[in-house]
């Protein structure tokens, strides 16, 4: 027992003999365990310095990848504002545009109230007492209107008259006027211009136009009347038509106006408002002429040509007629055709209607305008 005991003493101190001395390989160990941490510490600092360095990298390009999408960004709101302002000008313009659409269509629709009987007289069926009623009304309207109608050709006696008749053919009573003074004084008798140099009426008539033309028929007429007549114009319907150039509006001018005969004038001014007003659909002046005498009294037939054919020429033109200053719009089936604006009309209105000069340098007394100036007048 007691060398069991011994034994085991003696082991124990070559035991730390042992352990107290390291050998080569513990001590190469033992470096390379303290230089791995360190090692270890050195890459783990690189390792976070790249990613760092990558994240610095990566944070600026990002920044720089975003400056170009912000400033896409910026301009597209750019253009979308601008989109908007576009927008909201045209819808403003559009909203514009339909107030004055809206407002011209209360006008015309203002204006079509004041004259209902208009759209009735062109949508209903007329009978022919209705349409006389009609007719004769706006006679009478129109007698308060022009009560100084004339023929608007200035004359002193029917051979006068006959030859300003002929040459207003395809062309104004005014340039007829201006024309006949010098004509008249150089061949005052039927006998003087039948025996005249045809060149010189030609001449003293080539305002007019067609003055050859003209002036065969004008010559030719002086020759039947001082031959067939005794040197005076004939009084008869029947006895005029044979004349050279002389048909029956002619000869109705004549014989209404300086025999005081009644005679229906159908030129065209005349036959374009009896169509207008649907007194007749005819077309041919003779047609024309039967259809609106059989509505009036003979009596009235000089006086009406006169106030149909003022009526044409200073307000129901041809092709600007002024609705809108007419005084007959409620008997007027065909109202609307022209300016039914007021304002408007009025600027559209002729000769005294509109404040300019008529169209006889000699007009009657009781004429409310200007006479028209001489040929060649400023």
């Amino acid at each position: 027992m007691v060398k069991s005991s011994e034994s085991g003493t003696q082991a124990r101190p070559a035991a730390k003999k042992t352990g107290g001395k390291r050998t080569a390989a513990e001590k190469t160990t033992a470096k390379t365990a303290k230089k791995a941490p360190a090692a270890k510490s050195a890459a783990a600092r690189k390792t976070t310095a790249e990613t760092t360095s990558t994240a610095e990298t990566t944070s600026t390009a990002g920044k720089k990848s975003a400056a170009p999408k912000k400033a896409t960004k910026t301009a597209a709101s750019k253009t979308a504002a601008a989109k908007k302002t576009t927008a909201a000008k045209k819808t403003a313009a559009a909203k514009k545009t339909t107030a004055a659409k809206k407002t011209t269509a209360a006008k015309k629709t203002a204006a079509k109230k004041q004259a209902p009987a208009a759209g009735a007289a062109a949508r209903a069926p007329e009978s022919h007492t209705a349409l006389v009623r009609r007719a004769r009304k706006i006679n009478r309207e129109l007698a308060e209107v022009y009560s100084y109608a004339h023929p608007e050709l200035d004359f002193e006696n029917p051979y006068q008259l006959l030859l300003a008749t002929v040459l207003s053919a395809q062309t104004t009573d005014l340039r007829v006027n201006q024309t006949t003074p010098g004509l008249f004084a150089r061949y005052p008798e039927p006998e003087d211009l039948a025996a005249a140099n045809p060149e010189e009426v030609e001449e003293l008539i080539r305002p007019t136009g067609f003055f050859r033309a003209k002036t065969k028929s004008i010559m030719g007429i002086a020759r039947a009347v001082r031959d067939e007549f005794g040197g005076e114009v004939p009084g008869r319907l029947e006895d005029l038509v044979k004349l050279p150039g002389v048909g029956r509006k002619t000869a109705f001018v004549v014989l209404g106006n300086a025999f005081g005969v009644p005679g229906i004038t159908v030129d065209t001014h005349f036959g374009r408002l009896v169509r207008r007003w649907r007194w007749t659909e005819e077309t041919d002046p003779d047609k024309v002429e039967r259809a609106v005498g059989a509505l009036f009294p003979k009596s009235e037939w000089t006086e009406l040509s006169h106030r149909v054919i003022f009526h044409g020429r200073r307000i129901c033109h041809s092709r600007k007629p002024a609705c809108g200053a007419c005084p007959i719009t409620p008997l007027c089936p065909s109202y609307g055709e022209g300016e039914t604006d007021p304002e408007k009309a009025r600027k559209l209105l002729k000769y005294e209607m509109g404040g300019m000069p008529g169209q006889r340098l000699k007009p009657p007394p009781d004429y409310p305008g200007k006479p028209a100036p001489p040929l060649g007048a400023a």
